[in-house]
């Protein structure tokens, strides 16, 4: 996973990166917000789902304590680091700040 890992956050598009666990509710929230933020982007973005649990090395490197977390990267640098629910605006604005699309 981690040189795959590698190669997708290693490009100029922004990546979303939501670290999240199949018995975490708050992560079933946060699944239909990160589509509508998909779907307002576009291609301006790419959005990957990341299981702790299957990927516990990559949680570890990048200090994933709790879930949902969303990291955002472009050219493998992490630009924002966020924990918890939070509503499309909040993450596109987030991103559009963050990323400069």
């Amino acid at each position: 996973m981690n040189s795959n890992f590698d190669s997708i956050i290693n490009t100029n598009k922004p990546v979303l990166i939501d670290f999240y666990a199949t018995w975490c509710a708050p992560c079933k929230t946060l699944s239909p917000i990160l589509k509508e933020v998909k779907d307002s982007l576009g291609d301006q973005i790419t959005i990957i789902k990341i299981d702790i649990d299957k990927n516990p090395s990559v949680a570890g490197k990048y200090q994933v304590r709790s879930v949902p977390t969303m990291i955002l990267f472009q050219n493998g640098e992490p630009l924002w680091k966020q924990s918890g629910v939070l509503d499309k605006n909040e993450i596109i604005n987030s991103i559009v700040h963050k990323a400069k699309i």
